[in-house]
């Protein structure tokens, strides 16, 4: 069986500069610099929360030609405002893991800089569950954390609201997911959505996917 973790948290945000702004505001630290996807057509700042976890803003890089897929993320739908918009989880088995449920996708080889890593890509870009569900990477070496800057911030607890939260729950006993990650419904009105807490240097902070609504 396939063992996973969780690897880490995607903002989406309509630039860098504004996803960046977002964190600082909620979180009270700037991710750093990270780099470009050229299969994607995407670029990050990334936010170091533990040895094998971190937070990740991602936008369209507007240096970029036209990717040869659809973006992750969404992001090939107008981004009026950064949110949590999703999560990865880290396997030792992804094509193992894949076969869990097709929905996954396709499995594709990427890189940043020097970063090698497989990933489970959904068709048309989109996010399992409405990015309540996973998406699924196995890194081919060492894990990027490991050289990100301390930020002083690490994540308490990942949670989801979904609808169908009895299926995304099977889901994530069939991957094999160590960490726990409570699946619930959503509260009246509300649309499926995540929220994370962190223990930051100003103490335990959140981003609430459902206080940030993409429309």
């Amino acid at each position: 069986m396939p063992s996973a973790h969780i690897d880490h948290l995607v903002v989406t945000a309509p630039s860098l500069a504004a996803g960046v702004a977002y964190v600082r505001e909620r979180l009270g630290v700037s991710p750093q610099p990270g780099g470009q996807h050229p299969r994607m057509g995407t670029h990050n700042c990334v936010l170091r929360l533990g040895p094998a976890c971190y937070l990740e803003v991602i936008a369209v890089d507007p240096q970029s030609g036209t990717p040869e897929f659809p973006r992750w993320f969404q992001l090939d739908h107008a981004c009026r405002r950064p949110r949590l918009a999703a999560w990865i989880a880290r396997t030792d088995a992804l094509r193992a893991a894949t076969t869990a449920w097709a929905a996954f996708g396709r499995i594709e080889p990427m890189t940043r800089g020097a970063l090698r890593w497989e990933i489970a890509l959904p068709e048309g870009g989109a996010l399992p569950y409405d990015g309540v569900a996973p998406m699924l990477i196995q890194w081919q070496g060492p894990h990027p954390a490991g050289a990100m800057a301390d930020s002083g911030c690490s994540l308490i607890s990942l949670e989801g609201r979904h609808p169908q939260a009895p299926a995304i729950e099977g889901l994530l006993r069939a991957i094999g997911l160590q960490s726990p990650v409570p699946i619930t419904l959503p509260g009246p009105g509300q649309p499926p959505h995540l929220v994370a807490r962190f223990q930051t240097r100003s103490g335990p902070r959140v981003l609430d996917a459902s206080e940030s609504p993409d429309d």
